[in-house]
């Protein structure tokens, strides 16, 4: 009895070796895979802040010995192209669009989930089917679209384009779905009418998922080009995107400018990821179990 409890316990140590390593082994190559995919980042921050003979030194001077950082950025922010009124304008339109996307889409995730109304569950299947069909099919009817109402060359016609989200739309509805019923069906029992059940009770149990898809969606918005290329004509109208590649035609033999530009244009993003990101696991995460 004595050896086969001595044999069990090594096997048990063996095995919990083996398991010891293999994490080991899978935090390695995550890492390494991690500072793969970082280095393009790191080398554009380092030479946004070179001077223009230092770039393409060999071996790559990760911290440069000589810093141009006021410079190159004073010559983004202040120089002959009006990347400010870019800025102004992507957040505009970024802003505007997500706010009111994220409300039209918990609205209708509400519907879809609380709510009892004929065809519900295949006008839900309808629009999500509606995301096999890519922006490109939809391009040429939408410019007819703009063009006829007078909104064509105007950041409505983007904020339009972009309002409508069925990948929000199933993801508040299927963590709606996982709250309790027995929620709004207090709240109805305590006097309180559809729309104060989704603002009071239904919305603020959502904010995980909520701002999950608000990080998705500004994201998505801030990094749009096709919509701004194809629908805006007027130069004071462009958003950051359409203004970096102007930038990068008039500036292309400069990388240190352009690269100083590339920064501007992501800093935003790193920073409602990095206000936002626990929002994002607890959103997946959360919506991912059925109550």
């Amino acid at each position: 009895m004595n050896d086969i409890a001595v044999n069990n316990k090594v096997k048990g140590l063996r095995l919990n070796n083996k398991i010891k390593v293999g994490k080991i082994a899978v935090t390695i190559g995550l890492l390494t895979f991690g500072l793969v995919m970082i280095l393009p980042f790191i080398w554009m921050i380092s030479t946004s802040m070179k001077y223009e003979v230092d770039v393409f030194t060999f071996p790559i001077q990760w911290i440069p010995t000589k810093f141009r950082i006021i410079e190159n950025y004073k010559e983004v922010w202040f120089g002959d192209a009006p990347f400010a009124l870019y800025y102004f304008n992507s957040i505009k339109v970024t802003v505007i669009t997500t706010f009111f996307s994220l409300l039209i889409s918990s609205m209708a995730a509400f519907a879809f989930s609380k709510l009892n109304f004929p065809g519900r569950d295949k006008i839900f299947v309808l629009i999500i089917a509606t995301m096999i069909i890519p922006d490109q099919v939809t391009l040429i009817p939408r410019f007819l679209y703009f063009k006829w109402l007078h909104l064509f060359d105007t950041h409505l016609c983007l904020i339009i384009s972009m309002l409508f989200s069925q990948s929000s739309i199933f993801f508040i509805t299927q963590f709606m779905k996982s709250l309790p019923a027995e929620l709004s069906d207090s709240a109805k029992v305590d006097g309180a009418g559809t729309l104060r059940t989704f603002l009071n009770i239904m919305l603020p149990l959502s904010k995980p998922a909520i701002a999950t898809m608000a990080i998705v969606k500004f994201i998505w918005s801030w990094n749009d080009y096709q919509n701004v290329l194809i629908f805006i004509t007027n130069a004071k109208l462009f958003t950051i995107q359409i203004g970096v590649r102007m930038f990068t035609d008039r500036y292309g033999s400069f990388y240190s400018l352009i690269m100083a530009a590339s920064v501007s244009a992501i800093i935003p993003l790193f920073i409602v990821f990095a206000i936002g990101q626990k929002y994002i696991i607890e959103g997946l995460t959360a919506g991912s179990v059925k109550g």
